[in-house]
């Protein structure tokens, strides 16, 4: 079963006192804590959620076997050396970057953020939904295995090289024209 802390409780500090190199075996929840650290090493095999929490930073080489919830955080920037084994939820957080060589095994989930650019050597095993968003650019031969989502996003160009195994949705964007050797595998979304 997951470790649960939740809704406020007062007991949310204690992590604030844990050993580095910390692990949990299964799930950690922290939404809506009031955590605000936690420590270095940190080694989650299942989900870590801290959606709704006013933690500002991650620890350094903090490894998620599951799923990572940041929704709604104040976290700008997200830790070198970091793993997620699932997907990664930033919805309306306060990111402004990504680490380079940044690796999600599963969908990247950047929905109404502030980021403006994503780095190179940055790898997601499956979709990158990046809409309502302040998105500008790509970096150049962009892979994505499955969907890309950018609309209703300030982009007005495509990278060249771009390749996305799934859908890629562009409607409500600036783009005028596409970009070279573009190649989508599925559906190509340019209404609205």
């Amino acid at each position: 079963f997951p470790v649960t802390i939740g809704f406020g409780n007062e007991y949310s500090n204690v992590l604030n006192d844990c050993p580095n190199g910390l692990e949990v075996r299964r799930s950690l929840y922290l939404d809506r804590t009031q955590i605000q650290s936690l420590p270095n090493g940190l080694k989650i095999e299942g989900d870590l959620r801290l959606g709704d929490t006013s933690i500002q930073s991650l620890p350094d080489n903090l490894t998620v076997g599951g799923n990572l919830h940041l929704d709604y955080t104040p976290i700008q920037s997200l830790p070198n050396g970091l793993k997620v084994g699932g997907d990664l939820w930033l919805y309306k957080s306060q990111i402004q970057s990504l680490p380079d060589g940044l690796v999600v095994k599963g969908s990247l989930y950047l929905n109404g953020t502030r980021i403006q650019s994503l780095p190179n050597g940055l790898k997601v095993g499956r979709g990158v939904y990046l809409e309502n968003s302040s998105i500008e650019s790509l970096p150049n031969g962009f892979k994505v295995r499955g969907s890309l989502n950018l609309s209703d996003t300030p982009i007005q160009s495509l990278p060249n090289n771009l390749k996305v195994k799934g859908n890629l949705y562009l409607s409500g964007t600036k783009i005028q024209s596409l970009s070279d050797n573009l190649e989508v595998g599925r559906n190509l979304y340019l209404d609205g």
